[in-house]
């Protein structure tokens, strides 16, 4: 028997997963949890062998980090809707076991539970062709540089003054940086920065600090990534 756990905020998406558990044989439905903070305990008391998570904007990052952590035997699945790109790539690199799609059928499902029981790992194949292009998007000079500041915690006044130009074009810049990358907001484009690993070494004066040329030297600040997504710098 495959034990599987569900997470939901939604008590009609638990019955109806619950209807499709009961006429498959090979699965045990261990039960459901509708608490974000009580699931990374509930995983270790529960022992599932599989946790099927409904992503919503209680399951963050972090919380994902904290499951591995906690109850690194248990494998996850993300039930979702859709996913940015970029998100997927960092619940990947958690070491997520699967992405699955809300709209694909009951028999979709069951095959990727069974897949990922298995000790495989189910990411569709659309997806895995767009992570592989993520990696290989070039970025312009000015580009880079605008995902590095931004990256490192600067915000819109804080590059434009950087860079020498308006906040505004810093605005046209980002929007087509999203568009660019499959990104959806700041958050994920610094995301997209630090993954990538292409960040260049900052070289821009701070507003807070006297200008003493172009290239005036600063001291890289830590990142501390937030979903506001906005970073902060520490």
């Amino acid at each position: 028997m495959i034990r599987v756990l569900l997470y939901t905020d939604q008590p009609v998406l638990a019955k109806g997963f619950a209807a499709i558990m009961s006429a498959v044989p090979d699965f045990d439905l261990t039960g459901v949890c509708y608490a974000s903070a009580m699931l990374a305990e509930t995983l270790v008391s529960a022992k599932p062998e599989i946790a099927l998570i409904d992503l919503n904007e209680d399951i963050t990052l972090e919380t994902l980090a904290d499951l591995r952590r906690r109850a690194p035997e248990v494998r996850l699945i993300l039930w979702v809707r859709a996913i940015p790109l970029e998100l997927a790539y960092q619940t990947i690199r958690l070491g997520v076991h699967g992405i699955l799609r809300k709209t694909l059928s009951p028999d979709v499902m069951i095959k990727c539970l069974q897949r990922v029981a298995a000790g495989e790992y189910w990411f569709e194949e659309a997806l895995g062709a767009r992570l592989d292009e993520a990696e290989v998007v070039p970025l312009s000079r000015r580009e880079a540089q605008l995902v590095s500041l931004l990256a490192h915690g600067y915000k819109n006044k804080e590059i434009a003054y950087a860079l020498g130009i308006s906040e505004g074009t810093i605005k046209v810049y980002l929007s087509k940086l999203y568009r660019k990358l499959g990104v959806k907001d700041r958050y994920e484009l610094a995301l997209y920065g630090l993954r990538s690993g292409n960040l260049t070494q900052l070289g821009f004066a701070h507003p807070s600090q006297p200008r003493r040329g172009p290239q005036a030297a600063v001291k890289s600040p830590v990142l501390v990534l937030d979903r506001t997504g906005s970073g902060r710098m520490g």
